[in-house]
């Protein structure tokens, strides 16, 4: 067996490392062209070069996203940028899904691995053949692959060549990703990275003689969603995917925050090691799915490893997003001799809150804050401002001696939120 890659998702700088702190062998990331997710922080040239000198200092591999479908104006610069990814920033991959570009790529940086893009839409082993003809060394599958195809898959490709498949996050309703939804009614191109998400709106039938009458499709009292996917989470069957042979587990979320990659790359982490550790007693914990609970998603499904999309196109009832957690903030240092903790503000927190914490090693029961203070060390009882730096003393569990550590998220459980681009 293969022991697989977790593959996290790096929007920016402070994703990138929060993700290597919670266990990522790898990271995905883009630079401000090129990549299909224009509306996350993504990286100048000076970001990239340190966010990938700072993932190899800790042994985590990086590719760089360059997955768009081109536009003849789109090839203008892009010969720099391959350059600048593969001999500058020392990128270990780049993954593509236009035949053009991996031409491009293939003469500017002939050392630097290729990776297919889902976009790709590969579904088969001979089109995997075809690209490790043409020199690509990942094909990162179809999404609407089950585990038996990727198995058949697997049997009938060259060893060497790894597969990777998305085992969480957000889906596209579309074939891969394909959709022209987002061009057609907002003019920002889909697969040039500029998706408006339009599959996530609600729509009503109209009839063309009589325009000012909207007739809802009712799915439920709200309306219908007709073409806004489910969550996809394999957290609970992780086992399966290993023994398909798949060789990377990607998680989605370029646009959403640290809070949500930290949790979710801690999840297929820790469920990863302890199946290739023991792989006759593995049992999943309880801690896993309480934890990815927390976080910003839609209603999870499995996607279409167990079914045919054709049979369940796995659609959501509504745009709600579940959020059952509000960041409140996350641990910078200790100062041992105050018994402080140092904190970045990310939501409004008051003196007396009970506090979940995320940590990257182990669980812990909810914390209470019991006193807090500014920066000049005078009392306050809340911290309002975005971004505020303040210090606070945590009520613990008895017997936990040793202090949490930095990069421990501390949230505030919350509810279901409307519409809400999915972003804590």
């Amino acid at each position: 067996m293969i022991r697989p890659e977790i593959l996290s998702p790096a929007g920016d700088i402070e994703k990138l490392r929060t993700v290597i702190d919670y266990g990522a062998d790898a990271v995905y990331m883009s630079g401000k062209s090129y990549g299909l997710r224009t509306f996350s922080g993504n990286f100048t040239r000076e970001e990239m070069k340190e966010g990938i000198d700072y993932a190899h200092s800790k042994g985590v591999k990086c590719y760089v996203t360059m997955n768009i479908y081109a536009l003849e104006n789109d090839l203008k610069d892009m010969d720099d940028q391959i350059d600048f990814v593969a001999h500058e920033a020392g990128a270990d991959a780049v993954l593509v899904s236009d035949p053009g570009i991996f031409m491009k790529v293939k003469r500017v940086a002939p050392d630097l691995e290729l990776h297919i893009s889902t976009q790709a839409s590969v579904t088969n082993s001979e089109a995997c053949r075809f690209w490790y003809e043409q020199g690509a060394r990942r094909i990162v599958l179809a999404r609407e692959l089950s585990l038996e195809q990727i198995k058949e898959i697997r049997k009938n490709i060259p060893e060497d060549l790894e597969l990777e498949c998305f085992v969480h996050g957000a889906m596209c309703v579309s074939y891969s990703g394909r959709c022209i939804l987002s061009n057609y009614f907002t003019g920002r191109r889909s697969n040039g990275g500029a998706c408006a998400q339009p599959c996530r709106w609600g729509y009503s039938l109209v009839e063309e003689k009589r325009p000012e009458d909207q007739f809802p499709v009712e799915q439920d009292q709200r309306g219908t969603y007709i073409l806004s996917s489910k969550d996809i989470c394999m957290a609970d069957h992780v086992p399966d995917l290993i023994e398909a042979g798949i060789t990377s587990f990607k998680i989605e979320g370029r646009i959403k925050g640290a809070y949500y990659a930290a949790a979710a790359t801690k999840v297929y982490r820790e469920a990863v090691d302890r199946y290739m550790k023991d792989p006759a007693s593995y049992e999943t914990d309880p801690h896993w799915n309480i934890l990815l609970d927390k976080v910003v998603h839609r209603d999870y499904d499995t996607g279409f490893f167990y079914g045919d999309p054709m049979d369940d196109a796995a659609i959501a009832s509504d745009k709600t997003y579940n959020k059952p957690a509000f960041v409140v903030g996350v641990i910078e240092s200790y100062d041992k001799s105050l018994g402080l903790y140092r904190i970045s503000q990310r939501n409004k927190v008051y003196c007396g809150d009970i506090l979940n914490v995320l940590k990257p090693e182990g669980y812990e029961a909810p914390v209470k804050i019991t006193e807090m203070f500014d920066e000049q060390m005078n009392p306050i009882t809340d911290a309002p401002h975005p971004q505020m730096i303040f210090y606070a003393r945590l009520e613990r569990e008895e017997g936990h001696t040793e202090p949490l550590g930095n990069n421990t998220f501390l949230s505030r459980d919350g509810d279901k939120d409307e519409g809400i681009l999915p972003n804590s």
